[in-house]
């Protein structure tokens, strides 16, 4: 069988949606609507460029391409090996793994909890225990859950974000403010760049191995059949997330009056469930979330214990995925807010190198697989994202971005993206003047 019946599709889609619905998914947009305010329409546009449409792009890189590992090769063996141990150690047990444990607790436990309860770190460190052991325990044989939550907590996690939308908008929760911040001048841009922190666009990257191994679970094996699958898949999870992040937006927009300013999207979100239906908005909503991220952390875990399994093989599957969870267990002791903070240097220094690779992998046989293509567009955005990622940690590099100051949209966070054109087009230059032969680890 090489077809699969659009019941099946719509299955694999629902996979892929809740692997990538997790913690910043809904974080993320309560918090730029509520600083966007009145621009909240322009600032979620770009949120969703890099937020559910690189994604979908990253599934369809995967497809082509076969993993991350192979795509970053092109540039250079050594660096495939390095970014996509990086791009693993991020999406992974550093940052995005240990996320889903503390958006559970702030959003599912938190608003149950007295007042001296929630200011407790006694209390997040129980209940990221009990959240882990859970994780690494079904981690182990991960496929039939997934498939399972697939089909009915998605469903039913939209039925229920689709009441608290409704509710919203039959009794608002109020008008939105005027912008705060690079909101004013740059809604749209600053959406961009706060997409990043959704890490969708990195977790694609990783879930393509799955979605792909899932296909093929069903019978299907030809190339062109697994991809063009791949691609409606990849629409149905990007349309559920683009529908989500407006509504998130939208509540976030008009909630200053009922919740107050809030430090992050996780606190707007059950201020407003509560202010909607009270009590049981927070526990519908609640059991929602925990669930939703306990999805993705356990596709996390499961992904990058497979690859460093391989990578490491004297370390077994079982050995890694209790190391990984035991290690976020700790990082998510942080704190959201904290943790958030600590992430956003990381993030904007690796995304536009993820962002350039995938974008690439499209136009590979345009320019013959040349390795000095993404070698020269590499080299620059690496380069001007670390100075961002350094500035964004708070660190005085004021010198050397006064320099880059004449790159265009460099005063918006993306200044990347013009040196990473020119880049391209030189290294295609450069390796036709050669002779260059290609340099390619596969051929689309």
């Amino acid at each position: 069988m090489n077809k699969l019946s659009t019941k099946q599709i719509l299955a694999v889609g629902l996979m892929l949606f809740a692997l990538f619905f997790g913690a910043g998914n809904m974080i993320f947009p309560p918090f730029l609507g509520q600083n966007a305010g009145s621009h909240v329409w322009t600032a979620i546009i770009g949120f969703l460029i890099t937020g559910v449409g690189l994604p979908l792009l990253g599934i369809i890189a995967i497809a082509k391409t076969g993993d991350v590992q192979t795509m970053a090769s092109r540039v250079h063996p050594v660096y495939g090996v390095i970014f996509t141990v990086v791009m693993y150690l991020v999406i992974g047990p550093l940052f995005a793994i240990p996320r889903t444990g503390t958006v559970s607790f702030e959003i599912g436990i938190m608003p149950f909890l007295s007042e001296n309860a929630s200011n407790s770190h006694l209390s997040l460190a129980i209940f990221s225990v009990i959240f882990f052991a859970i994780t690494a325990m079904l981690a182990l044989n991960p496929s039939k859950l997934v498939d399972t939550i697939g089909k009915i907590l998605t469903p039913a996690l939209l039925i229920i974000l689709a009441i608290l939308v409704v509710k919203s908008f039959i009794t608002p929760l109020g008008t939105p403010q005027a912008p705060v911040d690079a909101y004013v001048s740059g809604p749209f841009f600053k959406g961009f760049v706060e997409g990043y922190l959704t890490m969708d666009t990195i977790a694609a990257l990783v879930f393509g191995i799955i979605v792909i191994s899932s296909i093929k679970g069903l019978g299907v094996a030809n190339k062109k059949n697994i991809t063009k699958i791949c691609i409606q898949a990849g629409l149905i999870a990007a349309a559920g997330l683009g529908l989500v992040y407006f509504a998130l937006a939208y509540i976030g927009a008009t909630s200053p009056n009922s919740v107050g300013i809030q430090e992050n999207g996780g606190a707007i979100l059950s201020g407003a469930a509560y202010h909607l239906f009270g009590s049981f908005g927070n526990v519908i909503l609640g059991l929602a979330i925990i669930f939703a991220c306990l999805t993705t952390s356990i596709g996390l875990v499961s992904s990058c214990a497979e690859y460093f399994s391989k990578l490491l093989p004297r370390y077994s599957y079982k050995t890694i995925v209790i190391a990984f969870s035991i290690f976020s267990m700790i990082i998510a002791n942080a704190g959201l807010t904290q943790l958030i903070q600590f992430s956003v240097p990381v993030l904007t220094f690796i995304y536009p190198l993820a962002i350039v690779m995938i974008l690439l992998s499209f136009v590979h046989n345009w320019f013959k697989g040349y390795s000095l293509v993404y070698i020269c567009a590499i080299i620059p955005t690496g380069f001007i994202s670390l100075i961002d990622a350094l500035n964004t940690a708070g660190l005085n590099v004021s010198g050397i971005m006064d320099a880059l100051s004449f790159l265009p949209l460099s005063s918006q966070g993306i200044g990347w993206i013009v040196p990473a054109i020119a880049g391209a087009i030189v290294g295609y230059f450069i390796a036709l003047s050669a002779g260059a032969s290609e340099k390619t680890i596969q051929t689309n």
